[in-house]
């Protein structure tokens, strides 16, 4: 029975594993088809010649480098900021003491529960009376701060004892020094985990770049795929050649630190 069972689970594991790595081959496929071949019925999976010279003429399609540049600015900026103000506001919210500290925890926790598609009116019509839109700013103001991050960090804050932190503050240690030099080592893990899901989350966005901006050289990767949709319709070949390139990079920073998503998952208490 038990090597049955442990056959099963590993069927299914692999089952599971195929339909995941599906679309990346039905993505790869596509981006080496003929155009003719991208509509075929029945589909065509392997296509009969290798069309190589898709890649570069999705490059020339339109300033992948300057979406590319947009794209790491973007991703870069929001992940530093959003890191920065997640981790002084799970700290005071996991060993600082104030008046209502539970309460305002409460309040901005309720917060997750609104659906993110209502809030981008309140702040479309914000930037633009800033006259934001259309810039860096409209790009990542909106997301240099994330409850989510927050609530995962102040449960891995948790999770060291209070003890350590009276214990620092006995031998001298500010709040400051003790969150950068003791907390913060302590929960590296749980902060590369967030960190790389905000890296894949900020790179891949794309509808509110798409809707605060509309100069062609502020656009990121992901709306810049656009190019190959147009009113004679899309042109599946190039389109799946240009999101190969865009994919690649969140590909290999997940390959590399999978094992830290995991660590940190685990340890801020999210696990089922």
């Amino acid at each position: 029975m038990k090597k049955a069972a442990s056959v099963l689970r590993y069927v299914i594991l692999t089952l599971g594993a195929l339909i995941m790595i599906l679309p990346f081959f039905w993505m790869l496929s596509t981006s080496l088809k003929t155009q003719p071949e991208t509509v075929q019925i029945p589909p065509v999976w392997i296509p009969k010649q290798l069309q190589w010279g898709n890649y570069v003429e999705a490059l020339k399609a339109a300033p992948f480098a300057r979406y590319f540049v947009n794209s790491v600015i973007v991703t870069t900026v929001t992940t530093v900021g959003q890191l920065f103000t997640s981790i002084l506001a799970a700290f005071a919210f996991s060993k600082l003491h104030f008046w209502g500290r539970n309460l305002v925890f409460m309040i901005f926790l309720g917060t997750m529960m609104i659906p993110g598609e209502m809030l981008i009116i309140p702040n479309f019509v914000t930037l633009s009376n800033m006259h934001l839109v259309n810039t860096y700013g409209a790009l990542i103001l909106p997301w240099l701060a994330s409850f989510f991050t927050v609530f995962t960090l102040r449960q891995t804050f948790n999770s060291v004892p209070d003890q350590t932190y009276y214990a620092a503050k006995i031998d001298g240690a500010s709040d400051w020094r003790f969150l950068w030099h003791i907390l913060v080592p302590m929960s590296k893990s749980t902060i590369t985990a967030v960190t790389v899901l905000q890296v894949i989350g900020s790179w891949n966005a794309f509808m509110w770049p798409l809707i605060v901006t509309n100069d062609e050289n502020m656009r990121t990767l992901p709306v810049g795929l656009q190019a190959f949709t147009t009113d004679a319709g899309t042109n599946y070949a190039l389109l799946m050649a240009a999101s190969t390139f865009v994919i690649i990079p969140m590909v290999i920073v997940y390959i590399f630190l999978q094992k830290y998503i995991i660590a940190g998952i685990s340890n801020s208490g999210l696990k089922g």
